[in-house]
């Protein structure tokens, strides 16, 4: 079953900058895409950094006020010192950059911004080159679905083309994103696969399920598991 990828819902077309592109520059190319980050690629667009707005505030924030340096001064204070003091990009950035690839699902992209707390994450071909660029924003295009597209993801690739299941014996309704499943199915794993399946279908907001089953064959598998061999 597949569900949405980064290559999806990324912009290809994207904004860069050099390691000696001057700070005004940046900005310059950030106010006039409206967009608040962009990567830092080389001659053969491998992407070396990110520059985003928070790095171009340190020299906003620092204005007028005298460079202040302490003996035991704590890395976060270093580095907003560093880069109000900066000039191009190379000491503006960010690096290493968080990156990913066009394969990686939706879910995975989300979780990567949220571990490593970014809001873009370039995107690499297998050859290291940067090929889009995906924001939280892009990631949240997920959700405008509509409900029939949704519907015919849970019926065509979860019911047939997974499951198997003949036409009539589920009825699948979506109202927002959320999905509602109800009607009669042979076995209860059966039951359970299709409501947790259902739940990854790209748009989908939350899955209820009403279904039925006829027998029970997670018992047996229970069962089954708590047999230890004879030696």
């Amino acid at each position: 079953m597949r569900t949405w990828q980064v290559g999806d819902v990324m912009t290809r077309e994207v904004a860069t900058v050099g390691e000696e592109t001057p700070y005004r520059e940046i900005v310059d190319t950030l106010v006039r895409r409206g967009i608040s980050g962009v990567p830092v690629v080389d001659g053969f667009r491998r992407v070396l950094g990110v520059v985003s707005e928070s790095d171009l505030l340190h020299k906003v924030e620092r204005a007028g006020r005298p460079d202040e340096r302490r003996v035991f001064e704590g890395r976060r204070r270093r580095t907003a010192r560093e880069k109000a003091d900066a000039l191009l990009a190379r000491d503006l950035m960010t690096a290493p950059p968080v990156t990913t690839w066009p394969e990686a699902t939706i879910s995975a992209a989300a979780r990567q911004m949220d571990r490593e707390s970014v809001k873009r994450l370039p995107v690499l071909d297998d050859l290291g080159r940067l090929v889009g660029i995906v924001t939280r924003g892009d990631l949240l295009r997920v959700h405008l679905r509509t409900d029939a597209e949704i519907r015919q993801d849970v019926v065509q690739e979860v019911l047939r083309r997974v499951l198997a299941v003949r036409d009539g014996l589920v009825t699948v309704r979506v109202r927002d994103g959320e999905v509602t499943l109800d009607g009669r199915l042979d076995r209860r794993s059966a039951v359970e696969l299709a409501a947790r399946l259902a739940g990854q279908v790209s748009g989908v907001v939350q899955v209820t399920s009403t279904l039925a089953y006829d027998a029970d064959d997670t018992l047996a598998e229970a069962e089954a598991a708590r047999v230890t061999p004879v030696a």
